[in-house]
C-alpha cells in the first residue's frame, strides 16, 4: 500500500516572492499554500498565514525586504489548519474572517488541525511552535472594506466553494485578486470540505472582476488578464470533472471504491502530473461522493477517519 497520504513527500519547495503591482506581491512554493502581500501607507496585510510561526517567518523575511512598516492584518482566506495557524508570528492587530469561516473553526477547528498535521508532515515544519487554533478578531458577513490609508482593499466573501466560508482580498484599482484556495492552477484541487454543486458558479463572481493579477491557493502567481482568467477555468473544470463524475457513480449505485477509480480513470490523464493530485483525490472523491448522495453539509474530517478513508479507496 502506497504511503498514506503525503507523509512521504520531504521534499523542500522552492519559494518565489514575486511584485504584482504597486502594492502587491504573492509568496508562492511550487504548489504549497501561496500566501499574499500587500503593502500600503500605514502597514502591510497578509493574506492566509501558512501553517505554523516558523513558517509564517519565512514570509515576514520577504516582507522585510520590501518595508518596515508593521503587519497590521492577517486575513484567513478559509479554515484550513495548514493556511491559518501560523498566524501569531504577525503578532498583526487584527485577523480577519468570514462568518463562515469562524463557524468552521467552532465546529471542526481540532480535528481538522490533528487531520492535516498527520496527513501532511512537511507542511507543518515547526509544529511545536503553534499555540493553538487560530481565532479571529474581526469578523464580516459578506463584504468588508480596509482602507490602508489612500489604498481601498476590499475583503469579500463570494459564496461557498472550497469551504462554506471562502474570502477573497480585491484591490479594485490595481486589479489585483488573492483568491485563497477557490483558485488553483497547476496543482492538485483539494475538495475535501468542498462545496462541489456552488463553486463554479462562486468562481464566476472572481471572473466578473476581470483580474489583471491573482495569486492562487497554490501554483504560481497570474500576472496577466488571460493568465487569471486562464487559472479560473482550470479550477472550474476540475471542479466539474469530479462531481460529474461522483454523480454519475451514485445514479448507477456503484461503491465510493468503483467511483474513485473510475473518477482517476478519467482525470488522470489530465492533472496526474501536478504537485498533490495524489494527495488530493481520495479525499476529494470521499466529498463529491457525499454530495452526490445528498449529503449537504461536509463531514468533518478527522486522524481516524482519514486512515479508514485511505484504506477503503486509496
Amino acid at each position: 500500500m502506497k504511503s498514506f497520504a503525503s507523509q512521504a513527500d520531504l521534499r523542500p519547495k522552492k519559494i518565489s516572492f514575486r511584485r504584482l503591482s504597486t502594492n502587491a506581491w504573492a509568496f508562492t512554493t511550487e504548489g504549497d499554500p501561496n500566501s499574499g502581500i500587500i503593502v500600503g501607507d500605514d502597514g502591510v496585510m497578509v493574506v492566509d498565514a501558512q501553517a505554523t510561526p516558523v513558517m509564517a517567518r519565512e514570509v515576514i523575511r520577504r516582507i522585510r525586504r520590501v518595508t518596515s512598516k508593521p503587519i497590521k492584518y492577517v486575513v484567513l482566506s478559509h479554515y484550513h489548519a495548514v493556511r491559518v495557524l501560523g498566524a501569531s508570528a504577525y503578532r498583526a492587530q487584527q485577523i480577519i474572517a468570514s462568518k463562515g469561516t469562524l463557524e468552521l473553526i467552532r465546529e471542526r477547528g481540532k480535528a481538522d488541525m490533528a487531520s492535516e498535521i498527520g496527513r501532511f508532515p512537511r507542511l507543518f515544519r515547526g509544529a511545536e511552535s503553534i499555540p493553538g487554533l487560530t481565532w479571529p478578531t474581526l469578523v464580516f458577513e459578506r463584504e468588508m472594506i480596509v482602507m490602508m490609508g489612500k489604498l481601498e482593499v476590499r475583503i469579500l466573501h463570494p459564496g461557498p466553494g472550497h469551504t462554506a466560508g471562502d474570502t477573497i482580498v480585491w484591490i479594485p484599482s490595481q486589479r489585483v485578486l488573492f483568491s485563497g484556495d477557490l483558485v488553483e492552477y497547476q496543482a492538485g484541487v483539494y475538495a475535501g470540505d468542498a462545496h462541489l454543486a456552488a463553486w463554479p458558479a462562486t468562481l464566476e463572481r472572481l471572473r466578473s472582476l476581470k483580474p489583471r493579477s491573482l495569486v492562487p491557493g497554490r501554483g504560481p502567481a497570474l500576472t496577466t488578464p488571460a493568465a487569471s482568467d486562464r487559472a479560473i477555468r482550470y479550477t472550474q473544470e476540475f471542479v466539474r470533472s469530479l462531481y460529474d463524475n461522483a454523480r454519475r457513480g451514485v445514479r448507477e449505485r456503484q461503491s465510493l471504491k468503483q467511483v474513485y477509480d473510475d473518477t482517476r480513470r478519467r482525470m488522470d490523464r489530465k492533472y496526474l502530473r501536478y504537485p498533490i493530485y495524489e494527495h488530493c483525490m481520495p479525499f476529494d472523491v470521499s466529498r463529491a461522493y457525499d454530495e452526490a448522495s445528498g449529503i449537504a453539509h461536509p463531514r468533518i474530517w478527522t486522524a481516524k477517519r482519514d486512515r479508514q478513508m485511505w484504506a477503503e479507496i486509496a
